[in-house]
């Protein structure tokens, strides 16, 4: 069983990326689920109907979210609706949309979990026992359990992948966009990532334009981040194999795609 994961895309230059190599990607290694983190996807800040069908269009199969779930009003009107859609499930009892979802993968299934951290972040209900109980009820469905955890602090993602070794399939991180170099399988079997990176502008800080983000620092002025339009651009991503038995990760593959590293 492959999974392929797509981190963050930001704004057009990360949809443009998608495009262009998902299909390449999927080409070459011929995953079983593709998921794409489409938080960003809406010029940096939430997603929309239009770029949930686009990414849908290019390969996603499941697209989770993070902290920007929200940040664009256009959700509210589809959430409800798309099936291939996972919001965080630590939003309080009532929230719109659902924070796990199942693909059917050939003869088996595959469930798609997405929480968020609270180191750093704006308050949401405890991610650990929330995702602990939504994995053990995945199992009972299916070995195979992707987690998407969108935190900031290293130290949570890290916590969270040993919280779930050997009953959640892969643990890997998302939102601080830069890639780390830490993939391993931990020792009962679970694949974890701390962050698999971004997908957008590549000369940019953290997808946003330079010159907004170094006003900020330099001057300590208020300045508003925009996501540049034009530019070379980056794909960040993992590609995983399980034992088609078990559930239990195999490897865990990181894939980085800009000038420096080419397709």
């Amino acid at each position: 069983m492959k999974l392929l994961f797509i981190g963050d895309v930001v704004g057009s230059p990360g949809r443009e990326m998608v495009e262009e190599y998902l299909p390449q990607l999927k080409e070459r290694h011929s995953p079983d689920i593709t998921i794409v983190n489409g938080e960003n996807a809406a010029s940096g800040r939430g997603i929309t109907q239009k770029i949930y069908d686009q990414l849908l269009s290019a390969g996603a199969d499941i697209i989770t979210l993070g902290n920007h779930t929200w940040d664009n009003k256009d959700l509210f009107n589809f959430i409800d609706k798309a099936d291939q859609l996972v919001r965080p499930l630590n939003y309080p009892k009532g929230t719109p949309g659902k924070g796990i979802r199942y693909f059917q993968a050939g003869s088996a299934e595959v469930a798609v979990v997405n929480a968020l951290g609270r180191t750093f972040m704006n308050p949401v209900d405890d991610p650990f026992p929330a995702v602990r109980q939504a994995v053990t009820e995945a199992k009972r469905q299916t070995p195979f359990v992707f987690v998407d955890f969108h935190a900031e602090a290293t130290s949570e993602k890290q916590a969270m992948g040993w919280y779930l070794d050997g009953k959640a399939s892969a643990v890997v991180g998302t939102h601080t966009h830069v890639q780390t170099a830490d993939n391993r399988i931990l020792p009962e079997g679970t694949a974890y990532l701390s962050d698999v990176g971004m997908t957008g502008p590549y000369d940019a800080i953290l997808g946003m334009e330079r010159e907004a983000v170094l006003k900020r620092f330099v001057t300590g002025l208020p300045s508003r981040f925009e996501v540049p339009k034009t530019g070379r651009a980056i794909l960040s991503g993992c590609l995983i194999s399980l034992n088609r038995k078990t559930g239990k990760a195999e490897s865990i593959e990181r894939l980085l795609i800009n000038e420096d590293h080419p397709f």
